[in-house]
């Protein structure tokens, strides 16, 4: 069997994932390079099919991608509800609970994810883990007062970094936020952890997406998996 890239397997369960996509959804569009290849499908399907689609973005470079192939766009506050969002996700752990953020687009996800109806997360196979925790957890956190969270979390034993983007400069992100990164290795309790870090005054979001997603697609050399969540 031929070995399948790692862009190969992103690829066919992007494609694949526009097939839950009917005519007359809202749909969220996430962020990241595994939902490039979808939003590039999508807008295939709405041409050739002439559907009526309206996507509700997770981030500025998703929007400028459906922009620019054509994809209908309204903002979360102006749909009543979004029937299917297709995400990405860094780690999803064998009860389905995952990590998201990577892309530091954590807080537009988890809204646009929230106000769905279903949720569907495409990943290639190395994204799976027995529990959470090897991927970085994503906290976004205002930047008045940020280093006396990243002093908390230090001495919480999290080991955390603060996101710098590929000049070295500070993250910040669409909301001009920045990002804590917790290496925390294994994550035993995220229920408990999600709880603590969202009562911390100065984190805006977390990276932990709980109880939140219905169907995953993993791509795996000899096609794409669907697993059924919740």
């Amino acid at each position: 069997m031929k070995m399948m890239s790692q862009d190969e397997l992103k690829k066919i369960v992007g494609e694949k994932a526009v097939d839950w996509i009917k005519d007359g959804m809202t749909v969220g569009l996430g962020t990241g390079s595994t939902v490039k290849y979808m939003v590039e499908a999508l807008a295939k399907r709405i041409q050739s099919e002439h559907l009526n689609i309206t996507g509700v973005v997770t981030s500025d470079a998703t929007a400028k991608q459906a922009r620019a192939l054509n994809i209908p766009l309204k903002s979360v506050d102006d749909v009543d509800m979004i029937d299917l969002t297709i995400d990405g996700a860094d780690e999803i752990s064998s009860d389905f609970q995952g990590i998201k953020g990577g892309g530091a687009a954590l807080l537009f996800e988890k809204i646009v994810a929230s106000n769905s109806r279903k949720n569907l997360w495409i990943v290639d196979q190395s994204k799976m883990s027995e529990k959470l925790g090897k991927f970085p957890l994503p906290v976004e956190v205002i930047p008045y007062g940020s280093k006396k969270l990243f002093s908390k979390f230090s001495k919480k034993g999290y080991a955390p970094t603060f996101r710098h983007d590929d000049t070295g400069q500070l993250k910040y992100t669409d909301s001009n936020n920045l990002i804590i990164d917790l290496h925390l290795k294994e994550i035993t309790h995220p229920h408990d952890l999600a709880a603590y870090l969202a009562e911390q005054v100065g984190v805006v979001e977390h990276g932990l997406f709980l109880d939140l997603v219905n169907t995953v697609i993993v791509g795996y050399p000899d096609g794409p998996k669907v697993l059924e969540a919740r």
